[in-house]
């Protein structure tokens, strides 16, 4: 498994994404219902599992206790997963939730998008209360960095030479949870020198990952990662062996799903 290094910290370049554990679908509320009921904290775990056996070795999500014990369980058995967690909501929701990462070991703390994109003033070159929440996050002892999905945030940011280590950041070819062109966010992602953990490869599902990751590793950085949703731990398999031949430029040729209607290609 690949690797990059954010703010020092030496992180899989495949992360394992989390919104299937918790039930967000980013499809339809029925699809919200089943994932919460379907994940077990015994079936998370299998995924994560699995998911370390590959050399992944880190995971994105919001604050979650029971993804804390998850951790520490798979910690306990000699597996290394880092966290990065993303505490979100007004200036003071953000502020007790860097202490809550703070007490619950989290590595990497990423303030959520739904605090980054209602304080950016791009005008200004300025994320409001910001100073304040990386001094805050490195007096935790986490490195600093920030979600978004206004890829204008990186733009900013970097331009106000802010305290920023990494970004997670939406890209996919079809431009799913994108407010500008692909080839804008494209740009963005390959000008800005710190490593950006890229969300929604596969487009929530809209994008099979044959398609969704070889057009994401040719349009990113070597430094960046690619945060990717398992629905099972089978999935963990297919989907590290898809990303190491796009990486590689040598797209195998995989057996793909069937269907009684392609039964004339076999």
């Amino acid at each position: 498994m690949p690797r990059t290094s954010i703010g020092g910290l030496s992180i899989s370049r495949i992360v394992c994404g989390s919104n299937p554990f918790f039930g967000y679908s980013h499809f339809t509320r029925s699809r919200d219902m089943w994932m919460r009921r379907y994940f077990t904290d015994d079936r998370i775990k299998e995924v994560m599992a699995r998911a370390c056996e590959f050399g992944i070795n880190c995971i994105l999500s919001g604050i979650q206790d029971r993804l804390h014990r998850i951790i520490e369980e798979l910690e306990s058995e000699g597996r290394e997963m880092h966290w990065i967690c993303t505490p979100g909501g007004s200036i003071s929701e953000v502020k007790e939730g860097i202490e809550w990462c703070g007490e619950h070991n989290v590595e990497i703390c990423m303030p959520h998008q739904n605090y980054t994109d209602n304080n950016l003033v791009p005008s200004e070159d300025r994320l409001i209360g910001y100073d304040e929440i990386a001094c805050l996050i490195r007096d935790q002892g986490m490195i600093p960095a920030l979600s978004t999905h206004r890829p204008e945030t990186v733009v900013v940011m970097d331009r106000a030479g802010a305290d920023v280590e990494s970004y997670v950041v939406p890209f996919n070819s079809i431009g799913f949870l994108s407010n500008v062109e692909v080839e804008w966010v494209r740009r963005v992602i390959t000008n800005s020198d710190k490593p950006i953990i890229i969300i929604k490869p596969l487009a929530a599902g809209r994008l099979t990952p044959e398609v969704g990751l070889p057009f994401v590793l040719r349009n990113i950085k070597d430094r960046d990662a690619v945060a990717i949703g398992f629905s099972n731990s089978m999935e963990v398999e297919e989907d590290i062996e898809i990303f190491g031949s796009a990486l590689s430029g040598q797209i195998e040729d995989m057996p793909l799903s069937t269907s009684r209607s392609k039964a004339v290609f076999d």
